[in-house]
């Protein structure tokens, strides 16, 4: 087969596949494969902002520095990042059932290992090891509901499924404050065992194994490398570019690096017999609308959310378990809207609600960058609510787009590009958006110090109020008077608010032009190649 051959291939109608026999029992039956997999994702979901909680804790018990506790969260996106379209390609070629499993199995057994660990460095090990099994076991389940859900039911399970990750997501810092305030801050590793084990429970007795007739049979180790390599970089540079600087020879060093990956990994797939990811996808405007879309949403969302969790805590005073209850609107508005997003797209298609989404979206980050210190709880719950609602049928509606556009046969390479997606996305947003706050507190700090009348401060210690402001954190030194103390307090929380500000603003015009691209959006023309014949 020539490389022409897969591309051709792909362009033409979905080749037929096995369609499964009406379920009996507990074996291969939709909703209970569905409730299957949401117990898995669930524990990946909620280890991406549970842990974010623990890491005081963690600093404290284990001596660790500043630098090392990032790495706890780095080492997991990271990870997580960097092999999520190739994790999607291996269920492809070996099954979703099986990579699943697996995926469920290494993140409970890196979990519990986390808990038994008693240095920094085993901490950081096991959480990339974490996000190597959450990386096997995301797309998998993606491609398991694509398997098993007959077209006309399919946006309501993405839809579900998209509650269980909102909800997860969003309810992470909740229960991880009542874990590390009650329990420790192990605790927050150990539960994923007794899940995990619920999980491979459930997986053994309820999934069923759906191939494609025409699923890959080989595999592309050069492209491979190259993607992982492109992804390494680009995921590394965000990360990195908040400490060397955007303008540094390093930052712009990985981010070439990662172009190059990509346009060599782009000219390899088109010579390879049987690609990582045949370019032919691409030709598809939705799917390639549907994977833009994605980024989109998560610079505006996890960029903006970085900052209200330390205007919530620094700035309001609030506990961990407070501001998380705080965000509770959100988590709502997501748990209700998703199931219903995905009726709605069943019925009027992916389009109108996408672009609704976004720009309610849009209109919530604008009514975020409103806010201020004195600013009560119901404004705050109005525009996280409004948030909830504009991020439901996106979350839903991109994912359906994405995956189902893209042949059966690549369904969790599909998977894979949601994720992957929606990872860098989070690494951009929060890179980007915390370059404009780290810019507007720099510019505004000095002046707001010397309008205030407050003891001029040297460059060196002027560079470190700005980085203590820059979290909402007043430069108070100890044995400060009260009075004054009082008054750095309230420079430091107006500067940082009006960064906070700012980025969200940024995060609203993103919003806005996510609007756009969701106009690109239609309906998956391949859904039918799955269990379109399938009986619930």
């Amino acid at each position: 087969m020539t490389s022409q051959t897969t591309v051709d291939k792909a362009d033409k109608a979905p080749e037929p596949v096995s369609v499964p026999a009406p379920a009996k029992g507990l074996r291969g039956h939709p909703w209970l494969t569905l409730f299957s997999v949401a117990i898995g994702v669930m524990m990946v979901a909620l280890d991406g902002t549970i842990v974010a909680i623990a890491n005081p804790a963690i600093q404290k018990d284990l001596g660790a520095s500043f630098a090392d506790v990032q790495w706890i969260t780095n080492g997991y996106f990271l990870a997580l990042a960097v092999t999520l379209i190739t994790a999607g390609k291996l269920g492809d070629r070996f099954g979703h059932r099986q990579t699943f499993l697996i995926g469920v199995i290494g993140f409970a057994a890196a979990s519990g290992a986390i808990g038994l660990s008693d240095s920094i460095a085993l901490v950081v090990t096991f959480r990339v090891f974490q996000g190597l099994f959450g990386a096997l076991l995301m797309p998998a389940a993606l491609g398991l509901l694509r398997a098993t859900f007959p077209a006309e039911k399919l946006n309501m399970a993405i839809g579900i499924w998209g509650m269980v990750i909102g909800a997860s997501t969003a309810g992470g810092p909740i229960l991880g404050g009542l874990l590390v305030q009650h329990v420790s801050w192990q605790s927050v590793f150990f539960i994923n065992v007794p899940v995990g084990v619920i999980a491979l429970v459930l997986g053994l007795l309820i999934l069923k194994d759906h191939r494609a007739e025409n699923a890959p049979r080989s595999f592309d180790i050069l492209g491979i490398v190259l993607l992982s390599g492109a992804m390494f970089c680009l995921v590394w540079a965000l990360i990195k570019a908040p400490t060397w600087g955007w303008g540094d020879g390093l930052t712009w060093t990985f981010l070439a690096a990662s172009v190059l990956c990509f346009a060599l990994f782009a000219i390899w797939e088109t010579r390879v017999k049987e690609p990582l990811i045949p370019l032919a996808l691409f030709r598809s405007v939705p799917l390639s609308a549907g994977v833009v879309l994605m980024v989109l949403m998560a610079i505006a969302f996890m960029g903006g959310l970085f900052f209200v969790t330390f205007y919530l805590q620094n700035v309001h005073g609030m506990s961990p378990v407070d501001s998380g209850l705080h965000l509770l609107p959100l988590t709502g508005m997501m748990i209700v809207g998703s199931p219903l997003a995905g009726a709605m797209i069943t019925k009027v298609g992916p389009r109108i609600p996408l672009a609704g989404g976004m720009l309610l979206t849009a209109v919530a980050m604008y009514g975020m960058s409103t806010l201020e210190s004195g600013t009560g709880s119901g404004i705050m719950s109005l525009w996280f609510a409004f948030l909830g609602l504009g991020l439901a049928p996106v979350m839903v509606g991109a994912t359906e787009v994405i995956v189902g556009n893209a042949p059966m046969e690549l369904s969790g390479v599909a998977g894979g590009l949601q994720q992957a997606a929606m990872q860098i996305g989070g690494s951009l947003g929060t890179a980007v958006l915390g370059a404009v706050m780290a810019s507007k507190v720099d510019n505004d700090l000095a002046g707001n110090w010397t309008d205030a009348n407050l003891p001029p401060l040297t460059p060196a210690r002027l560079d470190q109020a700005s980085e203590a402001v820059q979290v909402g954190v007043g430069p108070v030194p100890k044995g400060t008077p009260a009075v004054l103390a009082e008054k750095i307090t309230s420079v430091a929380h107006d500067t940082f608010i009006s960064g906070m500000s700012l980025a969200c603003l940024v995060a609203a015009g993103v919003a806005v032009v996510a609007v756009f691209v969701a106009l690109l959006t239609k309906r998956g023309a391949n859904a039918e190649a799955g269990a379109g014949a399938a009986h619930i």
